[in-house]
């Protein structure tokens, strides 16, 4: 608003509910005119004018879209708008992080071909390629529902795993009365719950199975394994979802487990600053450009423009932005990723072709 209209006298709201009203009839009152800057909907605008303050908006501010100062500057002033110049530029859709445990889980569920039920959360980005394994999510909490609705209504012929995904967070926010009914009416489902310790999507905030309160202050962990085996849960392990084999083998044993099953992948958050292992680099001189460590869809890997096999690019992992997680490294299956200093010809390795 300042680089907009630098000659304004601006009101600037850092949270919008409750709205100050005293401050904003007295910010109103020494004004000749006021005028709400706001995108999408005239939520402040309506506000305002309930409070009996007269005010512009919605017939000067554009709905529509991000606001800039350009936009801004030319609905306040009637100047025309500049013209905006097409940039020609690759598409970067949103990717989970580098060494985001949730990746693992993802793969697993891809390879198996699941019918997989999401909810709101980073884990979100799951349905998107080259991961493509999240299927529906309707709203926080509905994973579980959904996953019981989605089982008990499927044609008998069908016989595709169905794995349900929620964060920890979301589960205890609104996913364990959904569990409860799976267990109460012995329903054939297979819970992943995705636990990295945080509420990471909005920001790492803490919540009653990490042990500390929003203000920081310890508080008693509330332990995932133990609640759902108090539900009545016959089948519940705890994985490291970085460990493939270790996770594929654990939903594969809760599929064949009669009622619900439920697999804690517990793996803290990437984004914390005490994660982080030694990096992963690519021998290349082993690297076939099979590219199957693309489909990780981590952002630590991309093509080499130097190294190629038959026209296609040889893996290269960025230093900068690997956390170690050796989720390419396992799934590798010439042995061409390990960790840097590491024997290359060893390591722990799934060989996925």
């Amino acid at each position: 608003m300042k680089e907009a209209y630098p000659e304004a006298s601006v009101f600037k709201l850092g949270m919008t509910w409750p709205l100050p009203e005293r401050k904003l009839m007295s910010f109103a009152s020494e004004v000749k005119r006021v005028v709400v800057v706001e995108e999408l909907d005239p939520f402040l605008e309506t506000e305002l004018r309930a409070m009996g303050i007269p005010c512009a908006g919605k017939e000067l501010i554009p709905r529509e879209g991000e606001l800039d100062p350009g936009i801004v500057r030319a609905a306040l002033t009637g100047e025309p708008l500049a013209p905006r110049v097409p940039l020609d530029l690759p598409a970067r859709p949103p990717v989970l992080c580098p060494g985001c445990p949730h990746r693992g889980v993802f793969w697993v569920l891809n390879r198996m071909r699941a019918i997989v039920p999401g909810d709101i959360g980073c884990y979100t980005l799951g349905a998107l390629p080259p991961l493509s394994s999240l299927d529906i999510c309707i709203s926080m909490g509905a994973a579980v529902g959904s996953a019981i609705g989605m089982e008990r209504a499927r044609s008998p012929e069908d016989d595709r795993p169905m794995v349900a995904v929620i964060g920890d967070s979301t589960f205890v926010h609104s996913g364990i009365s959904g569990l409860i009914d799976a267990v109460y009416n012995s329903t054939n489902i297979t819970l992943v719950i995705l636990d990295n310790k945080t509420t990471a999507m909005t920001g790492g905030q803490d919540h009653p199975a990490t042990g500390r309160t929003l203000m920081g202050q310890s508080a008693p962990v509330l332990d995932l394994v133990r609640l759902c085996e108090a539900i009545g849960v016959g089948y519940v392990r705890r994985v490291d979802p970085l460990n493939l084999e270790e996770t594929r083998t654990a939903i594969e044993e809760g599929l064949k487990h009669p009622g619900p099953a439920v697999i804690v992948a517990e793996s803290p958050c990437a984004l914390q600053a005490d994660v982080r292992d030694e990096v992963l680099v690519v021998e290349t001189e082993d690297c076939t450009a099979c590219q199957l460590c693309f489909r990780l869809g981590c952002p630590a890997l991309s093509g080499s423009a130097e190294d190629a096999r038959n026209g296609r690019a040889c893996a290269s992992i960025d230093p900068l932005l690997c956390r170690g997680c050796s989720l390419c490294e396992q799934m590798c299956p010439k042995h061409a990723i390990h960790r840097a200093g590491d024997d290359p010809h060893g390591g722990n390795h799934s060989g996925e072709e």
